[in-house]
């Protein structure tokens, strides 16, 4: 059987993806592969294994794998990530650069703590500066909560608009178009070929911007919520050390969010062509006009070597 007719039987598997420095990284069950496009034209493939934390069956649990998951995918993102750079840059020994188990957790550390900073820490403290103008109550008020979560899809809205006018981000948001249209064309069963993606959506309802939206929405009730009932139990009387407190309360919490804003994602990922589920898809769906753009066929060319490689690993 040829190549074309494997791909075919083996469309209902689930694959995701995500872009990288120009390529694209895909993922099949156990197995990711990295497609690079270099300076010189050349497409470059890699195969791995996913790195997984969820070996437990515990940690496989609905509510519970969530935010492993989420750790998971940042390790095998950031170390893509790395390789594309290599490989973009036209270093042809990569495992000299190769990020060392120190270097990872660093960067995850980094990473993280820009993420929570930008997207928690901020727009806590800027609710407090509302808070001090009158226009907010308390911390256990839910005018408080409002503003905080206003303000974090502001800044949210904000960093992606910002990034996208730099010309090597807007490359990686074509190779994020090129990934979902590839993946479309998958899981629609039809023949993987850049003209058979062209009618299809850049735009993916499983995409991890979608989540990233799903986790400040979750994250911004369950704020409004968890927080004045868990102060119930304990508030210092403190200013400054009771909005720490709440702080520290905030980014222990990400862990429960992470994990209910996973299972939305992923039931409204199952069932996209369910009107409720269109509904809670189409808000991440448009800010994925921020995220993607249109890629050419170079880079569906690319996508599409590294979803091959993703499910038939050992054919690369």
């Amino acid at each position: 059987m040829n190549l074309r007719g494997i791909l075919m039987m083996a469309a209902p598997q689930t694959v995701g993806g995500q872009a990288v420095i120009e390529g694209v990284m895909m993922r099949a069950k156990d197995n990711l592969a990295i497609a690079i496009r270099k300076a010189d034209g050349e497409i470059v493939t890699e195969v791995r294994p996913w790195f997984t934390l969820v070996r437990h069956p515990w940690l496989k649990k609905p509510f519970l794998r969530g935010f492993p998951i989420l750790m998971e995918t940042m390790v095998n993102g950031v170390k893509a990530l790395n390789f594309s750079a290599m490989q973009a840059a036209d270093e042809g020994d990569e495992d000299d650069s190769e990020l060392t188990t120190w270097h990872l957790v660093l960067t995850m550390v980094l990473a993280l703590g820009a993420a929570l900073g930008l997207f928690v820490v901020l727009p806590h403290f800027l609710s407090v500066g509302m808070e001090q103008f009158g226009w907010a109550g308390d911390v256990d008020s839910l005018s408080f909560h409002a503003w905080d979560g206003l303000i974090k899809m502001v800044v949210f809205v904000t960093y992606i608009v910002a990034i996208s006018f730099i010309p090597d981000i807007r490359r990686v948001f074509e190779y994020h178009g090129a990934e979902h249209k590839v993946i479309w064309t998958w899981e629609e069963g039809r023949e993987l070929s850049p003209v058979s993606t062209h009618p299809y959506s850049r735009l993916h309802p499983r995409c991890g911007t979608a989540f990233l939206l799903f986790v400040l929405v979750v994250s911004i009730l369950l704020y409004a919520v968890l927080v004045p009932y868990l102060l119930t139990f304990y508030s210092p009387e403190n200013f400054v050390v009771k909005h720490l407190y709440v702080v520290v309360l905030k980014l222990f919490l990400m862990i429960p969010v992470s994990c209910v804003a996973y299972e939305m994602i992923k039931f409204a990922g199952k069932h996209s062509r369910n009107t409720v589920c269109k509904l809670m898809c189409w808000p991440g769906l448009m800010l994925q006009l921020l995220t993607t753009k249109e890629p050419d066929d170079s880079q569906i060319e690319v996508a599409i070597a590294a979803l091959r490689c993703a499910v038939n690993a050992e054919e690369c």
